[in-house]
């Protein structure tokens, strides 16, 4: 009677994602260059925003970031800061940059030892601020490349709709095996945390970023108390979304094809660095939210599996068979996103089983005295 009970309480619950009015379950926002499909890239005069981009150990990935942002408009200016990085990133920078055809206003800083307290990308994005003078400031990872007349569309959505803040969750990297099972259910949960059309309505206090995109007013982000304001965040952009919101001020997130990663996870252990970084961050470090998760999750990914087959009358398989249905047209919408076959649906409940003993590594790190580890960097737990 267990299993009938917890696979009718999944069959509740996924029926209640699905009915949502803010259809976190949808791929609907989505940000597109469809409303100017004829204007040439030379009529985007860029020169009210900075491009500031922070770079540790990005020699593989900055030359193809900077030959995106050669193909945005006229008269940019793009700042990359050195984050102490021992691959030559810098010298990759510059050389990428005297290979394009018309090269870009470009300063590379090196950046200084990273204090007490701060988290290193913060860090470096403080340091090539003190740079930024123009009206907006895009804040773009060194793996991030923008198609073609991006930043211009970007600016005229800023403007036409009155938002402080634009982000725009990257499409992630997805051709290996581990890419394929993770990253689908990876947007997927993050889309269920933080429904994008509350975060786009004015009147929601959900407030959310995706940190690779980052188009901000530059007025905005000097009132809020700069990245000083945040420097020890490790969900840094949802913490910068929630300042910029809390301000009063109108943002916006969303899906695009227009935005690529280069960041490839080619194994399981390079996807589960990622993630545990700051798995257990996102649940405040609570033990009572921790275990509020491992069991909200397994009964809402297991219950309808063990309910076909272990339930006890008719109903409980029912039931279950309801449960599964609701989860893969839930997540469906995702995996289409991502162009992949109608099978990789099938696999979300094992892929929600391995983000779990994910958060679970992140909090046992965090109790052993390991708040986080990125990029050869620790930051241990302060008392």
């Amino acid at each position: 009677m267990l299993v009938d009970v917890l696979a009718l309480f999944a069959l509740a619950a996924w029926l209640g994602v699905l009915l949502l009015p803010s259809g976190p379950w949808r791929t609907r926002e989505r940000f597109t260059l469809q409303a100017i499909p004829n204007d040439p890239v030379a009529t985007f005069d860029l020169s009210c925003v900075t491009v500031l981009i922070p770079a540790r150990n990005e020699a593989g990935a900055i030359g193809r970031t900077l030959e995106g942002l050669a193909e945005q408009g006229e008269n940019l200016e793009v700042i990359v800061v050195d984050d102490q990085s021992d691959d030559d990133t810098a010298a990759a920078a510059s050389e990428a940059n005297s290979g394009l055809g018309l090269p870009l206003n470009l300063r590379i800083i090196d950046g200084q030892t990273l204090p007490a307290g701060w988290g290193g990308k913060l860090w470096a994005l403080e340091q090539g601020f003190e740079w930024v003078e123009r009206d907006y400031c895009l804040l773009l990872d060194a793996e991030i490349v923008l198609a073609p007349r991006v930043l211009g569309a970007l600016i005229k959505k800023a403007e036409d709709e009155d938002r402080a803040m634009i982000s725009i969750m990257a499409k992630l990297h997805c051709k290996t095996f581990w890419e394929k099972l993770l990253v689908p259910p990876f947007i997927f949960f993050f889309k269920l945390l933080y429904p994008f059309a509350k975060v786009n309505d004015s009147n929601s206090r959900t407030a959310a970023a995706a940190g690779g995109c980052i188009l901000i007013r530059t007025d905005v982000l000097r009132a809020i108390g700069r990245f000083a304001a945040i420097r020890d965040a490790l969900i840094d952009d949802c913490i910068l979304a929630a300042r910029v919101k809390l301000a009063g001020h109108s943002i916006w997130l969303g899906l695009s094809e227009e935005v690529l990663s280069l960041r490839a996870y080619t194994d399981f252990a390079s996807f589960r660095r990622m993630v545990t970084r700051t798995a257990f961050t996102q649940l405040r470090y609570s033990v009572g939210l921790l275990g509020l998760v491992i069991a909200i999750m397994s009964v809402i990914f297991v219950a309808p599996i063990a309910g076909l087959g272990f339930a006890a009358g008719p109903w409980g398989t029912v039931a279950g068979a309801g449960a599964l249905s609701a989860m893969l047209v839930a997540f469906s919408p995702t995996v289409r996103f991502y162009r992949l076959s109608w099978g990789w649906v099938l696999t979300l409940p094992g892929a929600a089983m391995l983000f779990l003993v994910m958060t679970i590594e992140s909090a046992v790190k965090y109790w052993c005295g390991i708040k986080a580890q990125w990029k050869g960097r620790t930051y241990t737990k302060q008392p």
